[in-house]
């Protein structure tokens, strides 16, 4: 139920209500999209904190600019649920995130006000340049404008964008929304030179002064930011990095004073060129155990909203969390060994390798959101001796492919790849699904890729991987393991090598990773209906057991293969062109993530939608047998 009785929200149907309002009216606008957002975040989870942060930076946004002729970027999309409630969509909140709901990022398909999709950091500054140009090119003239935070700004192509734009004069607006976190918070040399900006009283002082005291005059403001980089460098003692870039710098704004927002936002739709409004805000603004503690409540899920306190779905068993057994046995393994290291792109709680860097600060690496940077720079960690757990999540390794290829694979380099949240993880959506990585790395020469079914053999994995002194990737999924005891010493697995869990006679099934464990329930079932099904869990997707698929090609008719991934290029696709180039009949039935982008819901509605579940596992067990019902 969408909460109402708000004073003015409830009749914020479009921005062109919003701009009926008064700039005080404003003011208790923000309170009001706290409240609300709050009240159905504490029900249906999403990313909170952020969203918190943003509110009056959305609201001034679409207060002085024509949007949505006027295109605003959001990056990283999760800060954009203000937005997204002032668009017109405020009484579908309530499904965000949700099967056949909104979508928690921006999504060209769901509103003309999305101007462009950013589930990834860093993409905003060279999609509004390519808007900026199409604008100029085609004779338009509207605003563009990029809104980077959240960390993004670590990002390489930030910087790559933000150089061609400087280059191209191209008339268009940077916003650094600077809260100084992305989920953790920010690492690296952008954030103490922001921070220097931020914090310089006599600079800010003096540019508040004289902003203000030429209100009236814009020709003599103009004129002073004309000069405003010599004053810069003459307090700061420092050059603006911005400005060398060709970018006229602004700010440091309050980000939470709507009247400065709205005056400074105004100011500059007047100003040709390349811009950049250094807006600062606080992450979680507005409520109290929010602003206390931005990582916990990023994404914090169900939660009291009067007392803060974080609620735990009742009756969960609660089994270990994947990315907890990466944590302690990256510990472990570092106690073991002096080589082994941590290396993560911004996500040292979500990846859980802040349980190293509490006891071993010195050897575990958050490099901010740089992907390409992570891999390239444990590929020289290893090149000196070292063996790096590089972690990273499944759908952003995607975004490292190159430097995986050229700067690890091809040297053949010990490192060791550990992509979490690799399969569908469920309401983030269409661009965290991890469903590409076992196609796109099956491909590559030197590289060993192994998927557990458990939470003991994620442990046994990556002590093998350690011992392998070859580049080494593990996939696992979001979430909670099955309860498997994984507390036992290290156990090394032979490289390539799968089992067989359950013998059969009619249909052979194949799988790789945790859905191991839906195949085998759908086998039980099968078996109480008289088919006989063989399970095998393959464990290693490259490279294969070779050993186990002739056995399965000789005795079987019909193979069916389990993926938590694409099926285009997938393992079911290593194991048809096995069964082809070796001669064997079998015919080959692959399930796994279809040939299409898949939105959001929770896992199990999206397996179920996919057909790999319990259910649809056994479904296409029953149809190899020839026993279909009806």
């Amino acid at each position: 139920m969408v909460k109402t009785g708000y004073k003015y929200l409830d009749d914020i149907n479009s921005p062109k209500d919003l701009r009926r309002l008064s700039v005080p009216e404003l003011e208790t606008l923000a309170a009001e999209l706290r409240d609300f957002m709050v009240s159905e975040l504490c029900v249906n989870p999403g990313h909170l904190a952020s969203s918190l942060g943003a509110v009056e930076l959305a609201i001034a946004l679409h207060y002085v600019y024509d949007t949505p002729d006027d295109k605003v970027v959001w990056d990283v999309g999760h800060q954009a649920y203000a937005h997204k409630i002032l668009t017109g969509r405020r009484e579908q909140f309530h499904t965000n995130r949700k099967l056949g709901g909104i979508s928690g990022f921006p999504r060209m398909e769901e509103s003309p006000y999305d101007a462009f999709g950013a589930g990834h950091a860093s993409v905003s500054i060279s999609a509004a340049l390519g808007m900026a140009q199409a604008n100029k090119l085609q004779g338009i003239h509207r605003n563009v404008i990029a809104v980077i935070g959240d960390g993004a700004m670590t990002g390489g192509l930030a910087y790559e964008g933000l150089n061609n734009a400087g280059a191209s004069n191209a008339d268009m607006l940077v916003i650094l929304n600077d809260n100084n976190m992305s989920i953790s918070p920010n690492v690296g040399a952008l954030k103490e030179y922001l921070l220097g900006i931020t914090t310089s009283k006599h600079y800010n002082r003096l540019k508040n002064r004289v902003w203000n005291a030429m209100s009236g005059v814009p020709r003599m403001r103009r004129a002073i930011q004309n000069f405003g980089n010599v004053v810069k460098q003459s307090i700061l003692k420092q050059s603006n990095l911005f400005e060398s870039l060709n970018f006229r710098y602004f700010g440091p704004v309050d980000g939470h004073d709507l009247k400065s927002l709205v005056r400074v936002l105004g100011d500059m739709r007047s100003i040709p060129g390349p811009k950049l409004l250094h807006v600062v805000t606080k992450k979680g603004k507005g409520y109290k155990p929010a602003e206390s503690n931005p990582p916990i409540w990023h994404a914090p899920g169900r939660f009291n909203p009067v007392t803060g306190e974080l609620l735990v779905n009742p009756g969960d068993n609660q089994p270990d969390r994947y990315q907890d057994v990466f944590g302690y046995t990256l510990l472990e393994l570092a106690r073991l060994d002096e080589r082994v290291v941590g290396v993560t792109p911004a996500m040292l709680t979500g990846s859980s390798m802040d349980i190293l860097q509490r006891e071993m600060p010195h050897r575990c690496f958050d490099v901010g959101i740089a992907e390409g940077h992570a891999v390239t720079f444990s590929a020289g960690l290893a090149a000196g001796g070292l063996i790096p757990f590089c972690n990273i999540y499944s759908s952003f390794m995607q975004r490292a492919y190159d430097h995986m290829i050229h700067d690890v694979a091809i040297q053949r380099l010990p490192v060791i790849f550990c992509l979490d949240r690799a399969g569908l993880v469920g309401e983030d959506g269409v661009t965290h699904h991890g469903v590409f990585d076992l196609a796109f790395m099956r491909s590559v020469p030197n590289m060993t890729i192994a998927a557990p079914a458990n939470e003991a053999e994620l442990k046994e994995m990556m002590y093998t991987a350690l011992l392998s002194g070859v580049p080494f990737a593990i996939r696992y999924p979001r979430g909670r393991g099955i309860g498997a005891d994984w507390s036992g010493g290290f156990r090394r697995m032979e490289i390539g090598r799968g089992i067989t869990l359950r013998g059969g006679k009619d249909v052979a099934v194949l799988a790789i990773g945790t859905v191991t464990n839906d195949a085998l329930k759908a086998a039980v079932q099968a078996e109480e209906e008289g088919i006989s099904a063989e399970v095998v869990s393959l464990r290693f997707a490259k490279p294969l057991d070779t050993a186990i698929l002739h056995d399965v090609g000789r005795r079987f008719r019909r193979i069916i293969t389990v993926e938590d991934g694409t099926v285009e290029g997938g393992v079911g696709s290593a194991v048809a062109e096995f069964i082809s180039a070796n001669g064997y009949t079998a015919e080959v039935v692959r399930l796994g993530i279809p040939d299409t982008f898949i939105h959001h819901g929770t896992i199990a509605e999206l397996k179920r939608i996919c057909g790999y579940d319990t259910e649809g596992i056994l479904t296409a067990i029953r149809k190899a047998a020839g026993r279909e019902k009806a």
